[in-house]
């Protein structure tokens, strides 16, 4: 059971429209490499995961991943909101709109819809969390291209806010890991499944 608060985690507000940029902000909610794919990949994975602290750990993370879709839906609709179609037109955003309006809809920069092969959940706790470290590394360049990309400050500072919270995540998982090898068989650590641990 969550309790959410009604206010995002970091503050935005965007006070130029730009469509071009929404197009590729968009993937950090619904790309490969995104939030939606982050909190479900992590929720998804601590039902399986046989260590309280690191159950724990997915998720708080997996719960921050779902506030920081929240804040990248919101750049995606502050950069959209009020377009005329002359503008949509300039920054070629009609395929977008077309099909969704200026909706938020998860996606890829490239167009590719959101997908559950985006991210992945095995039960194997080296697995999963090796997973994990490797999804927040991506994130993480993910947004390092964004910044390299964008001009407007009002974009970039939420922007770093979510790059650095990446981090943070890398370095928790990687805290995670360390708790697992511990707590397994030191001598193969890859041998350990709790369904065959009888």
């Amino acid at each position: 059971m969550w309790s959410y608060e009604k206010r995002l985690q970091y503050p935005v507000n965007i006070k130029n429209t730009n469509a071009k940029m929404a197009k590729f902000i968009i993937t950090q909610f619904g790309g490969p490499d995104g939030e939606l794919a982050a909190s479900m990949r992590y929720l998804s994975q601590r039902y399986t995961m046989p260590y309280n602290e690191v159950k724990g750990i997915l998720t708080d993370i997996g719960t921050e991943e779902l506030a920081h879709m929240e804040i990248v839906s919101t750049i995606v609709h502050q950069l959209t909101k009020n377009l005329t179609i002359e503008e949509i037109k300039a920054a070629g955003f009609e395929p977008y709109f077309v099909d969704h309006t200026v909706g938020l809809w998860p996606q890829a920069a490239s167009g590719t819809p959101n997908s559950s092969t985006f991210f992945q959940s095995k039960g194997d706790p080296i697995t999963d969390l090796n997973e994990d470290l490797a999804a927040e590394q991506k994130a993480r360049t993910t947004y390092d291209n964004i910044l390299r990309l964008v001009k407007d400050p009002d974009v970039i500072d939420p922007i770093r806010f979510l790059r650095a919270r990446e981090v943070v995540h890398y370095q928790r998982f990687g805290e995670s890991l360390r708790i697992v090898q511990d707590k397994l068989d030191s001598r193969n650590f890859y041998a350990f499944n709790p369904s065959f641990d009888k």
